[in-house]
């Protein structure tokens, strides 16, 4: 796991037919991942901002049924690794300080 992404454990599993999810891998997302949103919708985790960016940025890649479906704390974890690629280097050290 580099810097670029980051992987989180689902409290609640998906399962996708035969498949259980247990772990979804965000990538850090580019300009045109971010399409059809504002950039503050994002930082403050709304839902259908979510919902539209969440798909292009997991692996496996999320379905608009399964993240409308997915436990919302699940789903807050998710937006806030999306939100905090998008700080700067300088806010991500201010936000997260080192252990």
């Amino acid at each position: 796991m580099t810097s670029t992404t980051k992987t989180v454990t689902l409290d609640t599993p998906i399962q996708r037919g035969e498949q259980t999810i247990t772990a979804i891998e965000l990538r850090k997302p580019d300009s045109g991942s971010l399409r059809g949103v504002t950039l503050t919708d994002v930082l403050q985790m709304d839902v259908n901002a979510l919902i539209t960016v969440l798909p292009r940025l997991s692996s496996p890649a999320l379905t608009k049924p399964e993240l409308m479906q997915m436990d919302p704390a699940d789903l807050l974890q998710l937006g806030g690794e999306v939100a905090g690629f998008l700080l700067p280097k300088s806010a991500q050290v201010d936000a997260f300080p080192a252990a």
